[in-house]
């Protein structure tokens, strides 16, 4: 089964904001319909507002509506993870991987290369096209109340 628990790098919100039909924008209406459990930290919600601050964004009226809507749906730890013990590509993101990995979640980003294989120590890192991919895939499988669609095993089909 697919792992409904999520950190979103920042990429994520910004696209969300953008491209409103896009497979970010999904990923958030999905944490606001309260099918994925979204992780955070100070850090982690901090660098939200930092980065929807940019000048270059203004013209997108961010911060998105939505984005406190989707802070209240999220799990906030008080305190941010312990350091990753990793370095990467970008220091100022693997607080993401730590979260991540401290929460079992799924690290949902725009830039994979940002979390190279060798640094992850397990933790998923998926883009929102892969996600929502494998998302899909599992929902389709899936008939009424969660059950898998189709017969059971060496039983009769299912009316």
């Amino acid at each position: 089964m697919i792992n409904r628990v999520v950190v979103l790098d920042t990429s994520i919100i910004v696209s969300a904001g953008i491209q409103l039909a896009g497979p970010s924008h999904r990923i958030v209406e999905l944490v606001l319909d309260g099918e994925l459990l979204l992780f955070a930290c100070p850090t982690v919600i901090e660098e939200y507002f930092e980065v929807l601050a940019r000048p270059r964004f203004e013209k997108h009226l961010f911060p998105p509506v939505w984005l406190p809507s989707l802070l209240e749906c999220g799990t906030h730890r008080q305190e941010d993870p312990a350091p990753w013990p990793h370095p990467g590509p970008d220091a100022d993101d693997l607080v993401f991987l730590a979260v991540a990995g401290q929460e079992g979640a799924v690290l949902v980003t725009g830039n994979v290369a940002d979390y190279p294989d060798a640094i992850r120590d397990g933790v998923s890192v998926q883009t929102p096209r892969q996600y929502l991919d494998a998302w899909t895939e599992e929902t389709r499988q899936l008939g009424p109340a969660g059950s898998l669609a189709g017969p059971p095993p060496g039983g009769p089909p299912r009316s």
